[in-house]
């Protein structure tokens, strides 16, 4: 999959058949924060946006970063992987 990360509009973008998927994110001191996930009316492709969230952190663990997951859903997804629970930060614990 591949993902574009839009640092002007502070977002990861993917392309699908029903358009732009994007995952918003702030960013401070090394920790990425994945605040807001918007997808297209009607989309409903879990899987793809199982994909999407673990291609945005492998670039996290390439980059080094800690993330900080804000949004019940990829806190949810979080806790579906926990092969994950290494890139939150020192006391936030799922």
């Amino acid at each position: 999959m591949e993902i574009k990360d839009n640092a002007f509009s502070r977002q990861y973008e993917a392309t699908t058949t029903q358009g732009l998927v994007s995952v918003e994110y702030s960013f401070q001191e090394k920790k990425l924060f994945l605040t807001k996930i918007n997808t297209p009316e009607g989309f409903d492709n879990e899987d793809f946006l199982n994909e999407f969230l673990k291609s945005i952190l492998e670039n996290a663990i390439e980059k080094k970063w800690k993330v900080v997951p804000i949004l019940p859903r990829i806190v949810a997804f979080f806790k579906k992987n926990p092969i994950y629970k290494e890139l939150l930060p020192p006391g936030i614990r799922l």
